[in-house]
């Protein structure tokens, strides 16, 4: 079905080749997870198996044999990049018009295809712009559902669904591709591996360090893949075991966010309601809820970016039209190419400071430190848009917190990241709250709420409905 025969393959501006000599065989019907730590290039890989690579992005590479399908369908990490029609019920119509399926069978199958993925929607016709992440998500696998392919390659579909749509995800996959063939790039391995047969392990270089069925890799590779930062079953409780956490109490109870009646707008609509909510410095908020269900909005309301009303005060002072905001919050997207500015890693990260009209000297010394912090120092000279998804998200995360804001907002950090980048950047942000520093952090992540939050706010149907303060424990895992 698929073929690689010593590919070589190397992007422009690295020094060093991605892929080196490397070959790999896929028989038809087989399910494959590509696992490996972020950037080690398994999404690179799929787009080479599946011909996006260099058919419609040109990348130097050569290879001996290159055998691709003819009927496939690729689900990318960022919903964004595949969605082209401005309305959900276009969006899959559109696959139909290719396929050439008589106008009058459409609207019931697209309903279908909608509730497939779990998508629900008051009217199929919703502008996708209106989605949160997680629905354009959904919608993204039903359009690759609507071509019914003989293989899909599936690039972390699940990324920014919460644990439910996750399942539902992996469910549907499940019962359509009995016949099918499956490439699986994907972290969250929880329902993965009930479908897979075949895991193929990656080292940090590209390298294929393992090749084989599902059970022997894991039971062989476990302390490999422990020392390469990639997800495997009992990892959480690996890490916690190694590294006891303490969760210390807030020890500065200045109130630095304060909320009443405070609601943010959609097409003039309350979209995101707040009734009463004080946080204070040093708090570690852990926002959760269901997807499409406000989460991301209120962020987006704190930091003024849509319309508002009621009573908004950051250190005392009311907030109107945000004004001073940025001194004070500062916002990781959860799509990080929204925020890239320049064409360098170095240069984004220093972007910032350079607003700020530091010295060069200073400026240099703070964004080395966060390169190399976030595992980001081979690739500043690279453009932001040449990284990995994981790579992106870490430089999202690099360029937002240089300045040193007291409140961070934070959507979906995790996300795309190996086990390594994931621990060190929550191990980083529990040392800024330890310092005073307060975090508001959207999560789908039930072990990071359990284990760093200090606070959880559950949304609603656009209503902060549960505000739960989390008991101040040390956690003993033996």
């Amino acid at each position: 079905m698929i073929q690689l025969e010593n590919l070589r393959l190397k992007f422009p501006g690295d020094e060093q080749l991605l892929f080196k000599d490397l070959s790999l065989h896929i028989e038809k019907g087989e399910k494959v997870l590509l696992l490996g730590p972020s950037g080690c290039g398994k999404s690179t890989l799929l787009q080479v198996m599946s011909g996006i690579i260099p058919k419609s992005i040109e990348v130097p590479m050569k290879a001996d044999q290159i055998q691709k399908p003819v009927s496939w369908g690729y689900v990318f990490q960022d919903p964004d990049s595949q969605l082209c029609m401005p309305y959900a019920d276009e969006e899959l119509a559109f696959v139909f018009e290719n396929l050439q399926v008589p106008r009058k069978d459409m609207p019931d199958r697209i309903k279908t295809l909608l509730k497939a993925v779990g998508l629900q929607l008051a009217d199929p016709h919703t502008n996708i712009h209106t989605l949160s992440g997680g629905m354009k998500q959904r919608l993204a696998i039903a359009s690759i559902l609507a071509l019914e392919p003989d293989v899909l390659f599936l690039d972390e579909p699940t990324a920014l669904l919460d644990p439910q749509g996750t399942e539902e995800i992996w469910e549907t996959v499940k019962a359509i591709s009995t016949d099918k063939t499956l490439l699986i790039v994907e972290h969250k391995l929880d329902h993965v591996l009930d479908l897979v047969d075949r895991i193929i392990l990656f080292n940090g270089e590209g390298e294929i360090i393992a090749d084989g069925e599902k059970d022997w890799v894991l039971k062989n590779y476990r302390k490999t893949m422990k020392e390469q930062g990639i997800w495997y079953p009992g990892v959480w409780q690996d890490y916690l075991s190694g590294r006891p956490l303490k969760k210390n109490a807030v020890s500065n109870q200045e109130v630095v966010l304060h909320l009443n009646n405070f609601k943010g707008y959609r097409k003039k609509k309350p979209f995101i309601s707040v009734e009463k909510a004080t946080v204070r410095a040093g708090e570690w908020i852990a926002i959760v809820g269901e997807n499409g269900a406000g989460k991301s909005t209120l962020l987006h309301a704190l930091m003024q970016f849509i319309k508002t009303a009621g009573m908004y005060e950051i250190h005392g002072n009311p907030i109107k039209k945000g004004k001073q905001i940025a001194n004070h919050l500062t916002f990781v997207f959860q799509n990080p190419e929204f925020q890239f500015v320049t064409n360098s890693v170095y240069e984004e990260i220093a972007y910032g400071l350079r607003l700020e009209k530091l010295d060069e000297v200073v400026i240099q010394k703070k964004v080395l430190e966060l390169l190399d912090r976030f595992r980001l120092i081979p690739f500043q000279n690279h453009h932001p848009y040449h990284l990995s998804m994981g790579q992106k998200r870490r430089l999202s995360v690099a360029a937002s917190i240089v300045k040193g804001q007291p409140i961070l907002l934070l959507d979906e950090p995790t996300f795309g990241q190996d086990s390594q980048n994931t621990f060190a950047l929550l191990e980083m942000l529990e040392d800024y709250r330890k310092a005073g520093v307060t975090i508001l952090m959207v999560t789908h992540d039930t072990n990071i709420v359990e284990h760093f939050a200090t606070r959880v706010w559950t949304i609603e149907n656009g209503l902060l409905s549960r505000d739960v303060h989390i008991e101040v424990r040390e956690h003993a895992h033996a």
